[in-house]
């Protein structure tokens, strides 16, 4: 079976994933400055925007050792353009047979969404063995990773949804998670108002709070 493996590209340089929705490209560069800086190394650019693709390209051209990939995929025709943009990995709020196959032969590290038991069986089968937990505030919490732990050994998750620093290390010290990503930690308001020192001064601060 082929595996998508996720954690081992996220999980050595940093457990905390922002969610970055980005409306105009040339945010990229500052934003990405602003998040290392804070000792943020990985980062989430969501399709969200039309200008995802640009936005990940910009990135990756600064040439720092941040790890930078692709959110809210759900067509498999959206994997060549992020691949082809330079994201590193790429992440869906679901999964679709579709969507599982599209990754499998594209070969990028890929986190499919799941917010029940089901859809994690759903994409274990298809070789998911790291998955994201979406959205963690509505569907359970951390009341659901601690009840599916026993279940499914062989799975770990990476919540996003109502993630915060009140609560980041407490999914980051369950044996089943890997990450935590979430908007939290660049909100939208704050990257189109170009208030990197904000965003730096609460990097910094999340990073502080999900070690805690």
């Amino acid at each position: 079976m082929t595996q998508y493996p996720v954690a081992s590209l996220i999980a050595p340089h940093a457990k905390l994933i922002p969610v970055l929705h980005v409306e105009d490209p040339d945010r990229a560069e500052p934003l990405l400055e602003a998040l290392v800086s804070a000792g943020i190394k990985i980062l989430e650019v969501t399709l969200r925007s039309a200008c995802g693709p640009e936005v990940i390209k910009r990135m990756r051209a600064l040439g720092t050792d941040a790890i930078v990939g692709a959110g809210t995929i759900t067509k498999p025709d959206q994997l060549a353009s992020v691949i082809d943009a330079g994201a590193e990995f790429g992440v869906s709020p679901a999964l679709t047979p579709a969507l599982a196959e599209g990754a499998r032969l594209s070969g990028l590290p890929f986190l499919p969404g799941v917010c029940t038991p089901s859809e994690a069986l759903f994409a274990r089968e298809f070789g998911f063995f790291e998955q994201k937990f979406f959205p963690a505030d509505l569907m359970g919490g951390l009341g659901w990773i601690k009840h599916v732990d026993p279940l499914f050994p062989d799975l770990k998750f990476c919540p996003t949804g109502g993630i915060s620093d009140d609560n980041s290390s407490q999914y980051l010290a369950l044996r089943n998670i890997f990450a935590v990503g979430g908007a939290f930690l660049a909100p939208r308001e704050l990257i189109e108002a170009a208030d990197w020192q904000t965003i730096h001064k609460r990097g910094k601060m999340s990073v502080a709070a999900a070690a805690r």
